[in-house]
């Protein structure tokens, strides 16, 4: 179809009230709003205020009453364990509706908030939508974070209750779910009145006396909930994202924005209609998860997957062929780690040809950036249109896209395209100003922000407005890099913080090196992100020791590592550092982290001005090379 995108984009730019409100009516509304977005202060914006809404009813209830409850809702896909069921509309309300009640059997209602810690089980998406059905708050909690990590948002968000499960299941191994939240409500300082534990079969575990529940025994014993209309600017969930100085910033979603915002995109961003099947690859415990597993798509009255599995393993590079070919799924989201993933075990797509790919219409890569190359590999693979897009979980739907359902406008490698209509992006120089075409800068949104991206920090306005609004008046600040060609096609180079992406995952570097800095025998430390063939990145350290200290190199090594992996967990994928003399800084005291980060990646660098003792970057050179970086060839620019 020609693309409609130019005067789309600008009918939002010219009357965002009138667009967005056009973009709700699909929606059911217990009552409309009374304002579509506050006249003044943009720092504030609050998007439907006086709307009541439930947005459980209009992910359920409201394809029901329409006659779609026979419609199948979700697939539950699981490798694994060797499972797959599927639920109607009608199916999944019911169950929905009867763990609702067991909530507000134990006392939660809205306002309150419940701690989601679980794998990727049905349950998990059913807990979430059982919040959102009764006004409750959630928030879900990656089950591969350890339990210092899972304690801090707990006494962060400082829920009544938490769901959970006995265990998650890898590749090979079982993962006990239920030690690491015993020990996370051991070192919280707040502690839930309850938990709802879902005994899976691979590894039932004992419950505690008078706080843990069976989950079975008690969505079975209660009355089905009904769905409470709430404010549209009330949240909906807290997710939690790392901060540049490792304590989690609890990303608030308010209900109403985010309804409006994710049932446009899936239409007009991804081109999905009702009853279509949409699968995004993701984890529920982060914003894909949230967005695209379950939300959009349940609002948009198409199909989702759920998958319990990985791209390569479960059992083979083939894995995600089988799921596209027997679910005739239409629409797939992942990010471009998987592809990567497969790439290096299937190199010439030679699995693909076992598929009957036939439904499949697009493949949307995010989370991470998608270098040129897989991209390319992708679209010659699959034969389909494989489209990069960009996004954050503070915004919780895309920023920038090639937007299938507005007519697709020609594919550039390496730029996620334009801006999605609602977004006003600019690059502005560090001093403020716009910068020209092809020129790089900070990466920021004109306020107001569109609906369904965050309001607030979870009690830290203040934290919200320093970090996001401060840095340029009357914009957001993305904390990205990049800039946009002659076409107005952006392009994104990476963080301007300590932030990396380790597939798809954004972890704090800051947030490890102060876990290292606690080991009896380091004195100071960095850890940088370097490039990764599958991950996109990995976080390396480099350690200097105090005066007169000598550990064994491998055992403190190991030792480092387990600290990362016991506080931050496995995903963090710390796996080396090395021991230096001394850091490279500048005559300030600031490590120039970036020139680490240059040496490592083989890539072109200067060294600073202001470097303390410039024959430091050769010390850090030797480090490097210890650890088998750089993997390209070493590019110095004196």
């Amino acid at each position: 179809m020609p693309s409609v995108y130019d005067e789309t984009y600008r009918r939002a730019q010219d009357d965002p009230h009138k667009f967005w409100e056009a973009a709700a009516e699909p929606l059911y509304w217990h009552k409309r709003w009374d304002s579509s977005g506050n006249e003044s202060g943009f720092r504030d914006y609050q998007w439907f205020r006086g709307g009541m809404i439930n947005t459980c009813y209009n992910c359920l209830d409201r394809h029901i009453e329409r006659g779609r409850g026979k419609q199948t809702a979700l697939i539950y896909d699981s490798p694994v364990t060797g499972n797959i069921r599927h639920f109607t509309f009608l199916q999944l309300r019911n169950e929905v509706a009867r763990a609702a009640g067991a909530l507000v059997s134990e006392g939660i209602t809205v306002g309150d908030r419940v701690v989601i810690y679980m794998p990727m089980v049905p349950e998990a998406i059913i807990a979430m939508l059982a919040c959102a059905r009764i006004g409750a708050v959630h928030s879900v909690v990656f089950g591969g974070f350890a339990p210092r990590e899972l304690a801090t948002r707990i006494d962060d968000a400082k829920p009544k209750l938490i769901m959970s499960a006995s265990c998650g299941i890898e590749l090979d191994r079982i993962v006990p779910y239920k030690p690491l939240l015993d020990e996370a409500i051991k070192l919280s300082s707040h502690k839930p009145s309850r938990t709802i534990i879902l005994q899976r079969e691979e590894s039932r575990v004992q419950l505690i006396s008078g706080r843990d529940l069976d989950w079975h025994e008690t969505c079975a014993a209660a009355q089905p909930a009904d769905c409470v209309p709430v404010p549209a600017t009330s949240p909906l969930y807290i997710l939690y994202t790392s901060g540049t100085t490792g304590i989690p910033k609890g990303v608030v979603r308010d209900t109403g924005g985010h309804a409006v915002a994710l049932h446009w995109s899936m239409e007009n961003v991804y081109g999905v209609g009702s009853g279509e099947v949409f699968w995004a690859a993701s984890d529920i415990g982060w914003v894909v998860g949230h967005s695209y597993i379950v939300y959009g798509p349940l609002l948009r009255g198409a199909t989702t997957v759920l998958y319990e599995g990985k791209p390569v393993g479960t059992p083979d590079p083939g894995a995600f062929w089988r799921v596209i070919e027997q679910h005739g799924v239409n629409t797939l989201f992942t990010a471009p780690t998987a592809f990567r993933a497969i790439r290096k075990e299937d190199p010439n797509g030679s699995l693909i040809k076992s598929y009957n790919l036939s439904k499949f219409r697009h493949l949307f890569l995010a989370g991470e950036r998608c270098d040129p190359d897989t991209l390319i590999w992708a679209q010659k693979q699959l034969e389909v249109p494989v489209i990069d897009h960009w996004w954050q979980t503070e915004t919780g739907w895309p920023i920038a896209a090639n937007c299938v359902g507005l007519g697709m406008q020609p594919i550039k490698p390496g730029s996620p395209t334009k801006a999605v209509p609602g977004y006003d992006v600019r690059i502005l120089s560090d001093d403020g100003n716009e910068v020209s075409a092809g020129q790089s800068g900070n990466i920021v949104i004109k306020l107001p922000l569109p609906p369904g991206c965050l309001p607030t920090l979870w009690n830290n306005h203040a934290a919200y407005e320093l970090t996001y609004l401060s840095e340029f008046p009357g914009y957001y600040l993305t904390g990205d890099a990049g800039y946009k060609d002659h076409d107005n096609y952006l392009f994104v180079m990476g963080r301007v913080d300590d932030i990396i992406n380790v597939a798809g995952h954004r972890l704090s570097t800051g947030a490890m090196e102060e876990i290292l800095s606690y080991h009896p025998d380091v004195a100071e430390c960095a850890v940088v992100g370097v490039a990764d063939p599958i991950k996109g990145e990995i976080p390396i350290g480099l350690v200097v020791t105090k005066t007169g200290a000598n550990p064994e190199p491998q055992a403190f090594m190991s030792d480092l590592v387990s600290r990362i992996r016991n506080s931050i967990g496995p995903v963090a994928a710390f796996k080396s550092a090395a021991i230096v003399k001394r850091l490279p800084k500048t005559r300030s005291g600031k490590i120039v982290r970036g020139t680490i980060k240059s040496i490592a990646d083989g890539q072109s660098y200067t060294i600073p001005a202001t470097i303390d003792d410039p024959e430091v970057i050769q010390e850090v050179k030797i480090a490097l090379a210890h650890l088998g970086y750089p993997t390209a060839p070493d590019k110095t620019d004196d």
